[in-house]
């Protein structure tokens, strides 16, 4: 799986959030930008994206993958 292709396998899933992925076809960086992390811990926040790729990383179609989270705020401060 290319990371476009991770992409859009993501965005339907998370889609009261950004997804953005990169990296190769064994390891991805999957950053995901929502208002749904406001509330939420360090651990939420990674579970909540995880639960959209235990699939594919069971029958190995995703190999290694990081995870970044961010609200929508944060996001700006960081790219500004």
């Amino acid at each position: 799986m290319q990371p476009q292709e991770l992409e859009t396998y993501l965005q339907p899933r998370l889609s009261d959030c950004e997804v953005k992925v990169g990296g190769d076809d064994y390891h991805f960086l999957v950053t995901v930008i929502g208002d749904v992390f406001e509330d939420l811990n360090a651990v939420k926040k990674q579970q909540y994206v995880y639960k959209q790729l235990n699939e594919l990383i069971a029958d190995g179609t995703v190999h290694a993958v990081t995870i970044k989270t961010y609200t929508p705020t944060e996001w700006s401060a960081l790219n500004s």
